[in-house]
Parts: structure tokens; C-alpha cells; sequence
């Protein structure tokens, strides 16, 4: 009877969603697992969840940004663009991606999340394949505008499912994991292009033609399987028993950072976006989050350029890129496990973009196309700054939300403006000013100083609230407030303590 009373209230549950009978887990009494047990439990869902947001983010990345590659192969003279007219198909992808962001975060909790990033991995794999056949300015302007539209919703919603799986000091080295695809990308990208552009006048079409076309459709095929890949949470998680269910259930609920208890199926409220919107973490990490997207946008669709300006071939810049990449990689996962390792989020994007402004500095610095060698390695040091501090920011936001509504909703509003940066980032690199770029190293360096000085910022006020709350009596506290209202209050509850 008691597996019974288990079984309904877990299946009652998934991420964001709550049994108002039930009342959720709370119902059940506490599951302790030692930290062995735990490890196994958390490697089961690491094997069926990380593999496919790992996908799925390839992909994404692959289709916004392989316009890069097949311009180096001629798409750019063959469609007739000018230089303004090639930078503005490239810019207008970002306003519809930052518009959708939090409509489709709000959809992802009302629908299964399966349901939902089916339905726009499928819309953006047609989108891309279309790209692949786009005669002029006005086709190719229209086709990364619906790119922007359909691939909005995926990144956010990929992040916050990590947040209904894993607690707030396990989650920066999964995102790691799958956000790595995106410097993977860049390597695959690369490799591809070399590949594919040797189909150059198969079925009368250009090679680069054939580079977006292709991938649109493995797109495509990866999203027909999704629904049956992708576990939704750890309520309907079939690898799952009920009693590893309710353990993970329970044990995000008392991952506070404090003494209390945080929401983690509330039912939708307005109020929990009034409080996404209107809370100024979000809005100070947005800066943070720019000094990373507005360089990484602006780095990815310049790199083959830069490469190929320093004397190298169309062919040999593009494999070039690949230990760029393949660098980036390995600085992005091991910055991550180190930050949830020493349980530190800032000191992880603080050092980072030192780096990444000793990079920029370097490339101002040095004489181009001279010294191709040292600029080259210079790449290096930008891409291991860079890279890095995306998946630090978006986790500090993340572990400092409470509610999984506010949550759900911050990370969109974080990323949704955070990835405005990217039509910056596609503009500051002047055709006109290459091979030097002197606007475009400029002004990355530029915010990426701004955005080492509001990490700073951000920690230093965060800290000093968390003494404050440290100060405070527990008793006194709950003598204060009910449970009810000190759960309702999230991350602004005393018992709360944000992660530095």
C-alpha cells in the first residue's frame, strides 16, 4: 500500500508541475541515500540526459553558426550580398531569439518538455535545410529570422532542465558537458565544411549550399527521435524506481543553501514572473552574460576569416578553427567541475575573462598579417578566457533563483537579453579594418572589462547579504513566519543563502 501511495504522488509530479491533493513530495516520508548511492543514482540519469541535450546543443550551435563557413566558401558573392547586407542577416537572427525566450520557457512548463523541444528542434531543422536554398538577400534575411524564432526556446529550456535533476552544486560541470558541444561546433563545423564543400556542383548546387542543407536535415532526423530520447523529469524517468523518484525529488527541495526548504512544483502564479522581472541579480548578470555572448558571437563568425587572413587557404582555415575549438573544450569543462568541485561560482568567471582580456590585448597588440604564428596562439588564449564563463554565469543565476517558476523564468530573461549581445558581436568585426579589427578586439575587450567589474560587484553584494542573513536567529526567523510564507519568498527567504 505504501509503494502505492508512493507511485501516485511521484507520477503526479514532474518539473514545475504539482499534485494539489498531494501536495507534492512532502507527503512522503524522507529517503536518505549515502553519498555512494547517491553518485549512482545521478550517473543513471547523467547517461540518459546529458548524451541528448549534448546533441541537441550540437546541433543548435552548428545551424546558427555555420553561415561563417560557408561564406569563406562563397556564399556571400554567390547570393549578391553586400558587406552591411551580409552583417544584418547575421544580426536579425538575435532579435527574434531574445523575443521568444521567456513565451517559450513559460510554454516549456506547461507542456511536457519533450513535446515542446521537439516541436522547434523539428521547425529549425527545416528552417536551416530551406537556408541551403535561398537565392538573395531578402530569402536569406527571412530564413535567419525564422531560424531565430525556432531555435529561441532550446537553450534556456536545455539549462533549466538541468535544474530539475541536479542541485545547485551539480549543475555547472553538466552544463559544461552539453554547452561544450557548442565549441565542438566550431570544431565539427569546420571539419564538415572541409568535407562537404568537395560536393561542390553535385545536383547543380555550391558546396556551401550543401553544407547547410545537410546539416538542416540531420536536424531534422535527430528530432524525430527526441520525444523518445529525452526524459522529461524525474516524475515519468521510466530508468527510474519510485523510491529514486521521490529521492531526487526530496533532495532538491532542501537544497536552500541555508536551513530552509525551497518550492519545487509550485502551480503558476503571476507574481513569479512580476518577481523574475523585477529582480536586479538577473539584470546584473546580464552584463556578465554580454562580456561573454557579444565576444563569442563576434569570435565564431570571424574566426575562418581571420585565420584565412593570415595567409592560409580557404580549406586550411577552416581545419585551423579546429584546435581553437577543441581548446576551448577542454578550459569550459574543467573551469566547471572546479567551480562546483569548490562550490564557487565567481572566482570561475572572474579569472577567466582576465584571460580572455589578455587575449584581446595580445591580438591589438600584434602586427597583422605579421606574426601569424603568435597571433594564431592568440586565438588560443581568447577562446580558453572566453568560453569558459558562460556556463558560470548562467549557473550563479540559476543556483540564486528559488521557485521553479522564477527560476524557470530568470534563466529565460538572462539569456534571452544576454544573447542580444550576439547582434553586437556580429557587427563589430569591419571587412574594412581587416586584417587588424581594431573595433572589433577593441570593443570585446571593452566588455569584457565590464563584465569582470559587475562579477566583482555581484559577489561582493551577495556576500554581504548572506552575512546579514547570518546574523539573523533561526528562531526568531520561523518565530517570524510561517513555512508557507518563507517557501513563498524563495531566494528573498532568510533561510536562503546565494551561492558566491
Amino acid at each position: 500500500m505504501d509503494d502505492e501511495r508512493k507511485s501516485t504522488a511521484v507520477d503526479s509530479l514532474e518539473c514545475g508541475q504539482v499534485d494539489k491533493e498531494k501536495g507534492g513530495s512532502d507527503v512522503l516520508p524522507p529517503i536518505v541515500h549515502d553519498e555512494a548511492e547517491t553518485k549512482l543514482i545521478l550517473r543513471k540519469v547523467d547517461k540518459r540526459l546529458l548524451p541528448v541535450l549534448t546533441l541537441l546543443y550540437l546541433l543548435s550551435f552548428l545551424d546558427r553558426g555555420n553561415v561563417g563557413n560557408a561564406r569563406t566558401l562563397g556564399m556571400q558573392t554567390d547570393v549578391g550580398l553586400s558587406n552591411a547586407q551580409w552583417n544584418m542577416c547575421l544580426t536579425i537572427f538575435f532579435f527574434p531569439y531574445a523575443a521568444f525566450e521567456v513565451p517559450s520557457n513559460i510554454v516549456l512548463k506547461m507542456l511536457r518538455p519533450n513535446l515542446w523541444l521537439t516541436i522547434l528542434i523539428l521547425a529549425w531543422g527545416t528552417t536551416m535545410t530551406l537556408m541551403g536554398l535561398v537565392q538573395n538577400y531578402s530569402g536569406l534575411l527571412a530564413a535567419r529570422f525564422f531560424l531565430g524564432v525556432t531555435e529561441a526556446g532550446f537553450f534556456p529550456a536545455a539549462t533549466y532542465l538541468l535544474t530539475c535533476w541536479y542541485r545547485r552544486y551539480e549543475m555547472q560541470g553538466r552544463l559544461a558537458i552539453f554547452f561544450s558541444a557548442g565549441s565542438m561546433a566550431g570544431a565539427f563545423s569546420g571539419l564538415l565544411a572541409f568535407a562537404i564543400q568537395k560536393m561542390d556542383g553535385v545536383g547543380n548546387l555550391a558546396g556551401w549550399r550543401w553544407i547547410l542543407i545537410l546539416e538542416g536535415l540531420c536536424t531534422v532526423i535527430v528530432g524525430m527521435a527526441c520525444p523518445f530520447l529525452l526524459p522529461n523529469g524525474p516524475a515519468s524517468a521510466k530508468f527510474l524506481s519510485m523510491e529514486e523518484k521521490t529521492f531526487l525529488s526530496q533532495r532538491l527541495e532542501n537544497d536552500s543553501g541555508g536551513s530552509g526548504r525551497l518550492q519545487t512544483a509550485e502551480t503558476f502564479q503571476m507574481r513569479y514572473v512580476i518577481a523574475a522581472l523585477t529582480d536586479w541579480k538577473i539584470y546584473l548578470s546580464v552584463l556578465i552574460y554580454w562580456g561573454n555572448s557579444i565576444c563569442t558571437y563576434g569570435f565564431i563568425y570571424t574566426l575562418p576569416s581571420v585565420i584565412k587572413e593570415l595567409g592560409y587557404s580557404a580549406s586550411n582555415a577552416q581545419l585551423l578553427t579546429i584546435p581553437v575549438y577543441a581548446f576551448a573544450l577542454i578550459a569550459t569543462v574543467s573551469a566547471a567541475f572546479l567551480s562546483d568541485r569548490y562550490k564557487n561560482r565567481s572566482n570561475f568567471i572572474i579569472y577567466p575573462f582576465i584571460i580572455a582580456a589578455i587575449g584581446y590585448i595580445g591580438l591589438l597588440a600584434l602586427p597583422h598579417p605579421g606574426w601569424p604564428g603568435a597571433t594564431y596562439g592568440m586565438l588560443f588564449v581568447v577562446a580558453g578566457g572566453l568560453y569558459p564563463t558562460i556556463c558560470g554565469v548562467i549557473s550563479w543565476n540559476a543556483n540564486n533563483l528559488a521557485g521553479t517558476w522564477k527560476r524557470s523564468v530568470g534563466m529565460a530573461i538572462q539569456i534571452s537579453i544576454g544573447n542580444l549581445g550576439g547582434a553586437i558581436g556580429s557587427n563589430i568585426y569591419l571587412a574594412k579594418e581587416a586584417p587588424h579589427y581594431w573595433t572589433g578586439y577593441g570593443f570585446s575587450l571593452a566588455i569584457i572589462l565590464t563584465g569582470l567589474a559587475s562579477a566583482v560587484i555581484l559577489k561582493v553584494t551577495l556576500n554581504r547579504i548572506n552575512k546579514k542573513r547570518d546574523s539573523m536567529s533561526i528562531d526568531d526567523i520561523r518565530a517570524k513566519y510561517s513555512e508557507q510564507e518563507l517557501l513563498d519568498m524563495g531566494d528573498y527567504s532568510p533561510l536562503f543563502r546565494y551561492t558566491l
